[in-house]
């Protein structure tokens, strides 16, 4: 059961919505199922002789009498609205359940307690199977306003309550970090316009993907301007600063033709402005990543970087792991933008799906992950597909998605863990994809029987506690190949094996053969090291010489698609 708190100030505008037929005729007799008082309430939906007018002006009555008292100034935002929505799947609740479940629902949030008799005055109207709308003047009997602090969270707690005692299906506690979830009539637009996700859910995936890529406040909406997103700022009115923004989708407009606007906090709570900025500085950095001199710098920066955010997820520093979380929520996005391939749908959906799971209501320190940061953006202007380093990149990030799942669910997060459980089944998936034929090329082309004898004697010297495990391993074979190579590239096997044996997951692995493989297809290749530290010519590229970053390609409306760049 999900409740949606929000306010307004167009009291009769709500409540030509909640009884008249909808954006394409959805409602359904639509009528009041409890309210402050039944028998004063008139239901326009079950009584043809009352308009929308007669009841606005009862439900108004208080707020008029407090306007009059304050010389004719309304109070701000003085409407109180609360959708409530069963799951799906769930049974049929009858009025009298929705009554209760709105009556407990005032008296949780403080709109209207129990035996209150100055309390605000309410309605709560259904025009659906699935949900009611809770709609509340924000002025007491007594002249005073509710005390409506945290009134979404409290509404979730009850909810929980609700589920258990009606028996319906438990939804996951928040804690008010969760973005906004589309409208009924966001949705219903979205499905009259062949579109499969709303505006609002395209623009945040848009904005996420774009600022998980760009190094400065300007470049974000530069770059969400070359996609065709309509940008609108909100200055100060002394310092003239940015103090908020506002998108558009292209194409999306009201009965009036004007774009429909949504702020960026309002597309999720870390796309605010004050929450960018904590992510991007306000000017250009003049250390920002080119061109690398290696291809495989970006990758093998990126899955160092994800070590190390596996590092900080079981330290006791709270605002670094989030912080680190944060980070891969950008680096997820990266990556499906730099890597080819059928997997990449997987890819993209952990992204989006990571998403609830990259913030809680914990305070993240930005400044601990700064690594992994940069790190993801390199992503953002990586050349190439170095192979191999790709599918590494993808084992590290299936790693990390499970142990982010884990940090949440040990502190009680149950939204984000569910969400970081969900990617790590789309990140599982993908890196099934993409590495099955690189593993079988792998096993393929495997050294002769003398070689793999003389790599696993090395196994037996350097990991003796996990050698029977590896040699038993089906990827044992692969292995051997990727320490043919790891040779070839002037390392030494034993002191590899040693090296990368001592990381993490070694001792839970079920493929502990496999974890190696990648672990060593992530090291440098010391002979192309050697060769560029002797060389004494160094290029540099210019900011403008720079790639665009990977963000200025991601999905368009269907209406944009023929404008790729």
């Amino acid at each position: 059961m999900v409740p949606d708190v929000s306010t307004g100030s167009d009291t009769r505008g709500l409540i030509a919505y909640l009884f008249g037929p909808g954006r394409r005729d959805e409602h359904t007799d639509p009528h009041i199922v409890a309210a402050w008082d039944l028998a004063g309430a008139p239901d326009p939906g079950r009584a043809p002789e009352a308009t929308y007018s007669q009841l606005a002006k009862r439900l108004d009555a208080h707020v008029d009498l407090r306007t009059r008292e304050l010389g004719g100034k309304k109070p701000t935002q003085h409407v109180w609205h609360c959708p409530v929505r069963t799951a799906p799947g769930d049974r049929y609740l009858t009025d009298t359940e929705w009554a209760e479940v709105a009556r407990r629902v005032v008296h949780a949030t403080g709109i209207a307690p129990e035996g209150d008799e100055r309390a605000c005055r309410w309605i709560a109207v259904r025009h659906a199977d699935d949900h009611i709308h809770i709609m509340a003047t924000t002025v007491r009997a007594d002249g005073r306003r509710p005390r409506t602090h945290q009134d979404g969270r409290r509404a979730q707690a009850e909810c929980r309550r609700i589920e258990t005692e009606f028996g319906l299906r438990r939804l996951k506690s928040g804690d008010l970090t969760a973005p906004r979830t589309p409208t009924g009539a966001e949705r219903a637009k979205a499905e009259r316009h062949g579109q499969t996700v709303t505006a609002r859910q395209w623009l945040r995936e848009r904005a996420y993907s774009v600022a998980a890529a760009v190094h400065t406040e300007a470049d974000y909406f530069t770059v969400l301007q070359s996609l065709s997103i309509k940008v609108k700022t909100r200055l100060g009115p002394e310092t003239g600063d940015v103090i908020g923004y506002s998108l558009a989708a292209p194409g999306d407009t009201n009965s009036a033709g004007e774009p429909v606007w949504y702020g960026g906090s309002k597309l999720a709570p870390d796309l605010s402005i004050n929450r960018l900025r904590e992510r991007l500085p306000d000017q250009e950095v003049t250390d920002r990543p080119g061109v690398a001199a290696d291809p495989a710098e970006p990758w093998q920066h990126t899955i160092t970087a994800i070590q190390t955010a596996h590092i900080v997820l079981d330290s006791d520093d709270d605002a670094a792991a989030q912080a680190h979380l944060a980070a891969f929520g950008d680096t997820l996005y990266n990556i499906a933008s730099a890597t080819p391939g059928p997997h990449r749908a997987e890819l993209r959906a952990a992204a989006s799906t990571f998403n609830r799971a990259r913030r809680s209501a914990t305070r993240a320190d930005h400044q601990a992950a700064t690594a992994l940061s940069q790190a993801a953006k390199e992503l953002a202007y990586a050349s190439n597909e170095p192979g191999g380093l790709a599918i590494a990149l993808l084992f590290a990030t299936v790693h990390l998605a499970r142990a982010a799942a884990k940090w949440h669910e040990q502190r009680g997060h149950q939204q984000q863990a569910a969400a970081a459980e969900k990617a790590f089944r789309h990140l599982q998936a993908g890196y099934r994809q993409a590495a099955a034929p690189v593993l079988a090329d792998l096993a393929r082309r495997a050294p002769r029987a003398a070689t793999a004898s003389r790599y696993e004697q090395d196994v037996r010297a350097a990991l003796p506690d996990h050698a029977d495990r590896i040699l038993a391993d089906p990827t044992w074979t692969v292995l051997t190949t990727t320490l043919a190579q790891a040779e070839t590239a002037g390392h030494n096997p034993r002191r590899l094996l040693a090296e990368v044996g001592t990381q993490r997951e070694l001792d839970s692995a079920e493929r502990p053969a496999e974890v190696l493989n990648w672990r060593i297809t992530a090291q440098p290749n010391r002979r192309t090291q050697a060769a560029r530290s002797r060389s004494t010519t160094s290029g540099t590229m210019s900011t403008s010489d720079r790639p665009r970053p990977a963000a200025t390609s991601v999905g368009r409306r269907p209406e944009e698609r023929s404008r790729r760049r």
